[in-house]
């Protein structure tokens, strides 16, 4: 059933955070992770991410990629990444799509589970962007051109937590 803030049925009851305020993020450094599996799929999330951070006003030039062998792996690699102290926030891009054997509740159980570890760990920021889903189109279907890509709405997730993460430091 449609709501006040999204006409989406899987949407209801979400409040868009605020708009950014001119050159709120601007000088935000990002580093995008993504897989090398499903590189039709992780594109399409790239595209949706690059398009929120570009509309958030993140300067291209403080936004660097970074390419993991695959969702198992990307825990690892982010936390070097927030360990190293260059980025305000990480972005996870990639697709753990089911098959007929246990490997997917094995990869994306410990991809979610050791990304939020990091996250926690060092404090940083982290986009949360890895589709778990049954089949390739229902992966497909979450990375349209809108703001629904999930790409967009990880890069969304991270901005607004480096918001609310200054906001509690009083860097806001």
């Amino acid at each position: 059933m449609p709501n006040k803030t999204s006409n989406k049925p899987g949407k209801a009851g979400y409040a868009a955070p605020p708009k950014p305020a001119k050159g709120e993020f601007g000088k935000v450094r990002v580093a995008l992770l993504l897989t090398r599996w499903n590189v039709d799929v992780v594109d399409a999330l790239l595209a949706g991410a690059r398009r929120c951070l570009a509309e958030w006003g993140v300067a291209d030039k403080h936004v660097q990629e970074y390419r993991a062998p695959g969702a198992f792996e990307l825990p690892l690699a982010a936390s070097g990444l927030m360990k190293s102290g260059r980025y305000d926030a990480v972005i996870t891009l990639g697709a753990v799509i089911r098959g007929d054997t246990p490997h997917f509740e094995f990869v994306a159980g410990e991809c979610s589970r050791g990304l939020r570890e990091a996250a926690q760990k060092h404090g940083v920021p982290l986009g949360f962007g890895v589709l778990t889903v049954n089949t390739p189109q229902q992966a497909l279907e979450r990375t349209g051109p809108g703001r629904d890509n999930k790409g967009y709405e990880a890069a969304a997730a991270a901005l607004e937590m480096v918001r609310l993460l200054r906001a509690i430091a009083g860097k806001s």
